[in-house]
């Protein structure tokens, strides 16, 4: 590989960031101060401690301010992460004197001792410290500079097993001697010279006179090679994965939204009363709907909770939409045609509401030829789209558009962008349309602009499609706190799951032998006829690719840019006419970036012929996939218009200009993203359309179905267009009619059979025949399906549960083969919603009646969608999700789990434990892949234990490994050494089943208002029968049980080994008891209970094990997150909310189930519920397998705990004696130093 330009080792998304001027000004004074301290240092022959010095000051002066620099042990100058050293090193530099020409590397020659070193330093930090956050290494004397990337030295030396064997031999002593000199001249010198023609670095000479001479644009890439976002991976002001919170905001504002917090998530309302400005978009919309009476002309809606805002939003949300695309368009045509004159969101240009409305639906909907004459001057630089996005929506239709607004002033935000003359934000009112435009002007949409730096204080900052997205998503997901997806997600999830679809694709059509990715690269190398070149396209334009909760359509997107850069990397990308396009594709920031084969990024430009030849294979290739490969739909239809917007906008980026001068139109997309419940069909995937097509009337074939949908997606005529919608609803009507006779049949003829059964039977017994008890149960049967039957029948006819269903079966008909059969998707991906089922009230009943096997009453929605993604995916196709990972480890998660054992085949799962994905909620998430196929039981996993915004696909190649899991107990991520460390404590241990102890929970009142009572209750029981001391007790609930202690809440429980003798010996108490007969008490399930039985039979007697509560026992929550264990020697009572534990060597016990060794090795293997509470029911606890010990051990445990437990009273820290406990607990069982240090001090708080 050796040197690579700068602009090849940027990022390509940094490389189109635009740098303030005064920024540069100040970097380049830095750099050249740290040049002239050199010099002169080594003029004066000063050692290499003067070098590190300057290069230090210039680093701290430019980038890295809030980052320690500094040395540590040998590396000659790091740069950490953080302020201060316990931070990891992100970059380490190797600093030579400029005159120390035989250590320092060249361009020809790397294998010298500074690389040598480095080297070294490298492999110390990385398997000694575990360190693997590297982003960079730098060779510098400070004149000259090489930069090579620290994943290069990952996949080349770390990875190189023989080297790292060789550095742990070197480090250990294991070699004839321990001096640095041994390992470069003999081990580092060795494996460099292997690879130093494979080793990519960039290059930088420098001197003062050619820096001061150098051109704005290599003085922009010299600033960017060292900054720290491209030497520490830093986010800067194009970060896809962030909101812009200032824009979202004061767009909220002008709307008339505001986002609240509610439980753990973001939500946005309508502004409360006092805050609206009724001449901000919603509130004018919601006025005019109410005020000119349109709320009952608008269908739909019934059962919204309020109407007017439910309505006027989604008007709002639709207008908002077309005005942020047309801002986009605005940014394309200026840039394309080099010209302020195509600026037309503006309010000279656009001065009111009605100019607006002209805009959308006579000039943007129209060709030019049609438009009408007094427009066809004013709107000759607006082009003719062929987009739904400008024809009336139905609510526009019903109601009005956006016309109908009033032209009024609304409060400017407190915190808005906009700025006066004076620099000062702006204040008082604006027309709310010019405000809108104002404030879209303040930021910079032209995402394909040039990449020097801005001659400005101050740049705007970028709003691109990305972006916008995720505002997209936010407003879109108001009702339920939507969070939208960040982009190195689904970058690695539409990566991950197409390759491998692609991959299967190319070893089926071409080369059973191909089972990787760089397979069908070698492969497709070897053909280059265009034919074959067509073939493989054709290959690749056949995937199938869905999303069933498609949201903003943030996955076809990112699924669209991961199929344009497969084709690139596959070298098959061609124009029209079969040749190769001379480019590289690569997605950095969740959007496509396009750069020559020298590294310089394309960019059109309207009047070259090659930047059009390029310009036009892109859209197209876009177009050839949106319409052939990507598929979604969802239940919200805000959401199915914004998804259709999204691809627009990517096809958009590569809109061109035509022959005739007009700009390429945009395809009818929208069909592919429909509106629907995924999750309820009223017909089966495997239901015949043979019969629909045996019909006389009909005139369609599913060929005709087929062409239909095709030819709509490409007429740019809209009579056409409703031409052809005419013919494919009729279709679609022919076969729901179909399919329902034939269900009407099915239910008929089972009714009939019951019917027919039930008659014979009656007939028999009138001519005195016994009916056989097999025939009465055989009627039995017959009733049940008879009843379930009839049931169905009445769903169908009043449409209850099928009224958003969503037919899968007929749908697309690109899944379809050509008799009509169902094939399925070649990729199902996604993150669906997580909604618990328990709160769906009678949607949850709906759901329970279509016989998902993943449905359990107490889970969550997510898991349905697991299984209706296997359902509609082909056979052997590829499922990726991101969800909450509860499933994996909660109670409710079982059924899932059941489900992905049999009927599919995980490949991927990364479990990101506790690291937060989405910024607007607090969920814990996993990503799981699957094929349909028999399950082989060869899992790919990891837990992520650190942000990995950079690469996930590397983190996950680099802490990955393979898991089996076999049962539908909880699936818990382990590591290699993880594993043997758990093996390891079940191999030496027993189960608590087989020891000679006794597990039992505590007192079941029956009604605890009664039985419990509070101190000032006992006092008074007391004074009025001082007997009543003997049978009133002190309680502990589950709640007041702590690690080694209690918190007593003074709650005392009444009582007696027989529960009989109280009348007769307490008479207070009985006195107390007998006043509750007749009183109510709410139950668990929020039903009333009215006590009307005698006191004494409310209360279960613990005869069996009384004595046990007071002996010494282990007494523990049955319900906790915290896992505490309390060795009670007091007596304590405790309730049915709590176990204890009796018997032999429980001192013991008790150490072991409060220590780190038994909540690293045995938390999962108690359910988690809601909200992160594991429950400890005996029959967990009796399957952990724990060592058994002497009594003389047992007696040493019990000093401890007793004096853990006395500490523990006295609110005195307890750490040191519960490490002890753990060095004592680690002994026994024989655990290694790596072990013990894996395992640490674990303490859930």
């Amino acid at each position: 590989m050796g040197a690579i330009s700068i602009t090849k080792a940027l990022n390509p998304a940094y490389r189109k960031f635009k740098p303030v001027y005064n920024d540069i000004d100040k970097f380049k004074v830095a750099l050249l101060n740290c040049l002239e301290a050199i010099e002169i240092s080594d003029k004066q022959n000063e050692s290499e401690e003067h070098i590190k010095e300057p290069i230090k000051l210039f680093l701290k002066s430019t980038f890295y301010q809030d980052n320690l620099i500094n040395t540590k042990g040998r590396i000659d100058l790091a740069i950490y992460l953080g302020d201060t050293a316990k931070t990891d090193i992100g970059v380490i530099i190797e600093a030579k004197r400029p005159s120390n020409k035989a250590e320092f590397i060249s361009k020809d020659n790397l294998n010298k001792k500074a690389l040598q070193e480095l080297l070294l330093y490298y492999l110390r930090e990385r398997i000694d410290q575990k360190n693997n956050n590297i982003k960079h290494l730098i060779i510098t004397n400070g004149l000259e500079w090489f930069f090579f990337k620290a994943e290069d030295f990952y996949s080349l030396f770390y990875k190189n097993s023989s080297l790292v064997k060789e550095y742990i031999a070197f480090r250990d002593g294991l070699k004839d001697t321990s001096r640095n000199e041994l390992f470069y001249d003999e081990i580092a010198s060795k494996y460099i010279k292997e690879i130093q023609d494979k080793l990519p670095f960039v290059h930088l000479e420098l001197n003062k006179e050619e820096l001061n001479s150098l051109n704005e644009t290599k003085t922009t890439e010299i600033y960017k090679l060292f900054s720290n976002v491209h030497l520490l991976g830093h986010s800067f002001g194009n970060d896809s994965n962030k909101l812009n919170e200032s824009f979202y905001k004061e767009l909220l504002h002008i709307i008339g939204l505001e986002e609240v917090k509610e439980s753990s998530k973001k939500v946005i309302i309508r502004k409360s009363e006092k805050d609206r400005d009724y001449a901000s978009l919603l509130e004018n919309t919601i006025f005019t709907l109410e005020d000119k009476d349109y709320l009952h002309r608008v269908k739909g809606f019934s059962g919204v909770e309020d109407k007017s805002f439910a309505i006027g939003l989604e008007i709002c949300i639709n207008w908002i939409n077309r005005i942020l695309f047309l801002k986009l368009l605005e940014s394309q045509l200026v840039s394309y045609n080099n010209s302020e004159d195509y600026r037309f969101l503006n309010f000279t240009f656009l001065d009111g509401y009605d100019a607006l409305n002209d805009l959308f639906f006579s000039a943007l909907a129209k060709p030019l030829p049609e438009r009408h004459v007094k427009y066809k001057d004013k709107f000759k630089n607006i082009p003719y789209l062929n987009s739904s996005l400008f024809e009336h929506s139905e609510l526009e239709k019903q109601a009005f558009d956006i016309s109908a607004l009033k032209d009024e002033e609304m409060e400017i935000f407190s915190l808005t962008v906009l700025k006066d003359a004076s620099g000062n934000r702006l204040k008082g009112k604006l027309s709310t349309l010019k405000y809108i435009f104002l404030f879209l002007d303040a930021y910079d949409f032209s995402a394909d602009a040039n990449t020097d730096f801005e001659n400005r204080q101050e740049n705007k900052t970028l709003i691109n499609a990305s972006v916008l997205g995720l505002i997209f998503e936010k407003i879109n997901g108001y009702k339920d706190g939507s969070f939208y997806t960040p982009g190195y997600i689904t970058m690695f999830m539409c990566k991950e799951a197409i390759r491998k679809a692609v991959v299967d694709k190319f070893k089926q059509e071409y080369n059973g032998t191909i089972e990787t990715f760089e397979d069908v690269k070698d492969y497709c190398s070897q053909y280059f006829k265009k034919a074959d070149l067509v073939k493989f396209n054709q290959t690749i334009n056949s995937l199938k690719i869905c999303d069933p909760a498609v949201g903003s359509g943030h996955f076809l997107v990112s699924a669209l840019n991961e199929v344009i850069a497969i084709k690139s990397e596959l070298n098959i990308l061609c124009n029209e006419e079969g040749n190769r396009i001379p480019c590289e594709i690569s997605i950095e920031q969740d959007e496509l970036y396009i750069a020559y084969n020298e590294g310089e990024l394309f960019e059109y430009q309207r009047h070259d012929v090659n930047s059009l030849t390029i310009q036009k294979t892109l859209f197209h290739e876009k177009q050839s996939v949106i319409e052939n490969c990507l598929f979604g739909v969802d239940i919200n239809p805000n959401s199915v218009n914004i998804c259709r917007l999204r691809l627009w906008i990517e096809l958009l980026k590569n809109a061109y200009y035509t022959s005739t001068g007009e700009l390429q139109t945009l395809p009818n997309i929208d069909i592919n993203i429909k509106c629907g419940n995924s999750l309820i069909s009223r017909f089966s995937l495997e239901d015949s359309l043979k019969a629909a097509f045996k019909n006389k009337e009909v005139i369609y074939s599913i060929e005709d179905y087929k062409m239909a949908v095709n030819n709509y997606k490409k007429t740019n005529s809209k009579t056409k267009k409703i031409e052809i919608q005419n013919i494919i609803d009729t279709i679609k009507s022919n076969f729901k009619t179909t399919l329902n006779n034939k269900t009407k049949e099915d239910i008929e003829r089972v009714s009939n059979k019951y019917e027919t059964e039930r008659q014979r039977l009656i007939n028999l017994e009138l001519f005195g025949e016994k009916i056989k008890k097999v025939e009465k149960d055989n009627l039995k049967k017959l009733k049940i399906r008879a009843d379930k039957a009839n049931l169905r029948k009445e769903e169908i006819l009043n449409n209850v549960i099928y009224q958003d269903s969503f037919e899968w079966r007929f749908e697309f008909p690109e899944v379809l083969d050509d008799e009509g059969n169902y094939i399925g998707f070649d990729v199902v991906i996604g993150n669906p919603p997580y909604i618990q089922l328990q709160k769906m009230g009678k949607a949850s009943d709906v759901l329970q009646q279509l016989s998902y096997l993943t449905f359990a009453r107490t889970g969550d929605i997510y898991s349905l969608f697991y299984e209706l993604g296997n359902n509609i995916l082909k056979n052997k196709g590829v499922l990726i999700f991101i969800t909450s990972n509860k499933w994996m480890r909660a109670a409710y998660g079982e059924s899932l789990r059941k489900y992905l054992i049999d009927y599919t085949n995980p490949l991927i799962l990364i479990d990101f434990g506790g690291i937060q994905v989405f910024d607007s909620a607090t969920v814990d998430t996993n990503i799981l892949m699957f094929t349909k196929e028999k399950n082989r039981q060869q899992t790919q996993a990891c837990i992520v234990k650190g942000k990995v915004l950079n690469n996930l696909s590397i983190y996950f190649e680099q802490f990955s490994h393979l898991t089996d899991f076999q049962s539908s107990e909880s699936w818990v991520v382990l590591s290699p050494i993880e594993k043997q460390i758990i093996e390891k404590i079940e191999a030496a241990g027993t189960p608590l089943k087989e020891w000679n102890i006794n597990i039992n929970y505590g007192i079941k009142t029956g009604f605890n208002e009664a039985f419990i009572i509070s101190k000032e209750k006992r006092k008074e029981l007391i004074e009025k029968d001082p007997k009543s001391v003997e049978i009133i007790r002190p309680i502990l609930r589950g709640r007041d049980i702590k690690r080694y202690g209690y918190d007593f809440a003074d709650k005392y429980l009444i009582c007696a080994r027989l529960i009989a003798e109280i009348p007769i010996n307490y008479p207070a108490i009985n006195e107390h008891l007998t006043a509750y007969i007749g009183s109510k008490q709410l139950g668990d399930n929020s039903t009333t209970k009215v006590f009307k039985r005698p006191w004494w039979s409310w209360m279960q007697e613990p005869i069996n094990y009384w004595d046990n509560f007071f002996g010494q026992k282990i007494i523990y929550p049955n319900m906790t997150k915290f896992l505490p264990f309390y060795l009670d020697d007091k007596s304590f009572m405790h309730n049915d909310k709590s176990f204890m534990i009796t018997g032999e060597n429980i001192a013991y016990l008790t150490a072991f189930l409060n220590s780190s060794l038994f909540k690293y090795c045995f938390i999962d293997n108690f359910p988690e519920l809601q909200g992160g509470t594991r429950e400890l029911r005996k029959v967990f606890l009796d399957k952990i397998p724990v060592l058994q010990v002497s009594k003389n051990i047992n007696l040493e445990f019990e000093k401890l705990v007793s004096e853990v437990q006395e500490l523990k009273s006295n609110q005195l820290c307890t750490t040191e004696i519960e490490l002890e406990i753990d060095r004592r607990i680690f002994e026994l069982y024989s655990l290694s130093e790596e072990e013990k240090d894996i395992i640490g001090f674990i303490e859930i708080k």
